[in-house]
């Protein structure tokens, strides 16, 4: 099936995916891409060998060399043409998100968006890269911090978000000097082809050495090749836990430095005193929005037990509106999911929900006919159960919301903070003071944690991330710059002795 957003971008059949940056490598082996609106042949990309990973991290490594010698502020020029890049291309490569991983048009533009908006804050941030001055101890001695590029950047993305997340981890090191590698998701491979034609244009307008962007392409056997190599002194890694847990495991055991971005299992706490409009908008987008297949969705509704009844019977009537389709149509709410296997997932989990002694409010199921003969279409469903469920425990990438009880505010936290995970929450209610509650100390867990929005949705100006099996590591804005940076203290004697710190004296 040819659609026009593929010319605009540059693909075709085949892609030679293995990038050095300026130059592509084919392994004659490839990766074929789906889609999973309606399971055509989009395209495929080469096969990272070993031999050519060597390759991409020597011309990664020459590039470092360079780049870091280029004013930081140069560095944000570059990256300020990428944005205006992607603002040409937003149309076509948001529809190339929605096409290759099934979101809906107007979460693929959107995700495009936030490349956009990251790029124009790592612009800023090119002229902020703030250190220390400190007073020292010492007569005639003056001490300071600064801040100096780590080197290559490896960066392992995951499907459901195919473009943005490697825009937050490779805009912000590239301002700050370093070089990126990345390895796409294998499932959506073709986003970021399009990704390094369109930043490979204004690298080289720019006379940008090769190899600041290479990008390799493979499961999980490549994306080793990277955590196992001490010449990368950063791994980003987004995925589920168990990845996490394995990659961390991985270049700690060299020393190396993990972001990680892992695994959600977010919820809502609805009180008494909540705008049930807000609750439910809230709700349903961030129960549904990208088909569940968000680190950030809504997979538990904690609900006080006065408006329990009523919250629920809202919900359902809400999710019999749902329109499910062709994520290229604007008219739908909700596309496939990713693939059969993530099919398989959801209908265990289903199954998993009723054997532990759950119910449905709103029935599940896999979608047939001529307009899902991907076979990747689900129903979102909602069920009641108990926090303590072992499937509720456990982060299901698809739309199935569950229901909660609670009776009082510090019941809900507990229970809200009572699963392996630390992404994202959220509390609604027009209650200073539960909204107080929900954000001190003794509060949420998560790494974010909102009031009367949902738990999806997160703006790049603040750092992103959470807590606990999630993994630890921010993203995107604030000071999450400083994790793709070395730190080094410096201290300038101009006297004309050598006094030492802590009194000691030491004469000759």
């Amino acid at each position: 099936m040819e659609k026009d957003f593929l010319a605009q971008l540059g693909l075709e059949k085949h892609n030679a995916g293995t990038s050095t940056g300026l130059q592509s490598i084919d392994s004659k082996e490839y990766i074929s891409s789906h889609s999973p609106v309606d399971g055509a042949l989009i395209g495929s990309v080469s096969q990272t060998t070993r031999a050519e990973y060597d390759q991409v991290i020597e011309t990664a490594q020459a590039a470092f060399l360079a780049w870091r010698q280029i004013p930081a502020p140069k560095r944000g020029e570059v990256v300020r043409q990428y944005g205006e890049a992607l603002r040409k291309h937003k149309d076509a490569l948001g529809r190339l998100v929605s096409y290759e991983m099934g979101k809906s048009l107007q979460e693929g533009w959107g995700e495009v968006q936030e490349m956009i908006d990251i790029c124009d804050f790592a612009v800023g941030l090119s002229r902020q890269l703030y250190g220390l001055s400190m007073h020292s101890e010492r007569p005639s001695h003056r001490m300071y911090e600064q801040w100096h590029p780590m080197g290559i950047v490896g960066i392992i993305s995951a499907f459901n978000f195919p473009v943005a997340v490697w825009s937050w981890n490779a805009m912000i090191a590239m301002v700050c000097g370093d070089v990126c590698v990345w390895k796409p998701s294998e499932k959506t491979p073709l986003c970021g082809v399009a990704c390094q034609n369109i930043l490979q244009e204004v690298l080289k307008a720019n006379e940008v050495p090769e190899g600041v962007s290479c990008m390799i392409n493979g499961d999980y056997r490549v994306g080793e090749f990277m955590t196992q190599d001490a010449r990368v002194p950063l791994i980003s890694a987004t995925g589920s836990t168990r990845m996490g847990k394995i990659v961390a495991a991985t270049v700690a055991g060299r020393l190396g430095r993990s972001l990680l971005e892992l695994g959600g299992n977010n919820a809502i706490i609805v009180t008494p005193n909540a705008d049930l409009k807000v609750v439910l908008t809230g709700a349903v987008f961030g129960a549904v929005g990208t088909a569940g297949q968000r680190c950030t969705t809504t997979r538990r509704l904690i609900i006080h037990d006065s408006i329990y009844e009523e919250v629920k019977q809202k919900l359902a009537t809400a999710y019999k509106q749902l329109r499910i389709g062709d994520p290229l149509d604007q008219n739908m709410h909700v596309g496939p999911l990713i693939d059969t296997q993530s099919v398989d997932n959801y209908l265990t989990a289903l199954g998993r929900v009723v054997e532990e002694g759950g119910s449905f409010v709103v029935e599940g199921g896999v979608l047939e006919g001529d307009t899902y003969s991907s076979g990747c279409y689900v129903k979102p469903c909602i069920a009641e159960v108990e926090n303590h469920f072992s499937i509720v425990q456990h982060e299901t990438f698809a739309p199935i919301l569950y229901l909660i009880k609670y009776s009082t505010l510090e019941e809900a936290i507990a229970l809200q903070n009572g699963v392996p995970q630390g992404l994202s929450s959220a509390i609604m209610t027009d209650s200073i003071r539960e909204a107080e509650a929900f954000l001190s100390s003794a509060g949420s867990d998560c790494g974010i944690a909102n009031v009367n929005i949902g738990t999806s949705g997160a703006e790049i100006g603040g750092a992103f991330g959470g807590e606990k099996e999630t993994g630890g590591g921010r993203e995107s804005g604030s000071d999450a710059w400083k994790a793709y940076m070395r730190r080094q203290t410096n201290t300038i004697n101009y006297s004309k002795g050598v006094p030492l710190a802590q009194g000691i004296k030491f004469d000759l």
